[in-house]
């Protein structure tokens, strides 16, 4: 990953409506949850999240899908585990006790 994609996820998640959002999704999962469940979660209204979802699906933390007539969206855990590994490398001078229980982050991640 490179630094200007890192600081482009950062920045979208550096909200707090915004990582609940993201939050929301990776706990919903692959079937993802619509805009208006989010809403709800989120008690916030229906723009307000649109436009939250808008900035984490330019930094291509979420992806969407139309069904029927709602957009439903999930969480993008390749660029999320891409961002974790991101922030690993070279950590810490490699020390066990710090880097040992993350290790798996950065091993599985795909880079962009």
């Amino acid at each position: 990953m490179r630094m200007k994609n890192a600081v482009s996820i950062l920045s979208a998640i550096a909200h707090e409506g915004r990582l609940g959002l993201f939050r929301q999704l990776v706990k919903a999962g692959a079937d993802g949850l619509a805009v208006g469940e989010l809403a709800q979660l989120a008690r916030a209204n229906i723009t307000t999240v649109s436009a939250q979802l808008s900035v984490l699906d330019h930094a291509g933390l979420v992806d969407r899908r139309r069904d029927g007539r709602s957009i439903i969206y999930t969480a993008n855990y390749q660029r999320a585990s891409a961002l974790l590994a991101f922030m690993m490398d070279n950590c810490c001078q490699g020390r066990a006790e710090i880097v040992g229980p993350l290790a798996h982050i950065k091993d599985n991640a795909n880079r962009d």
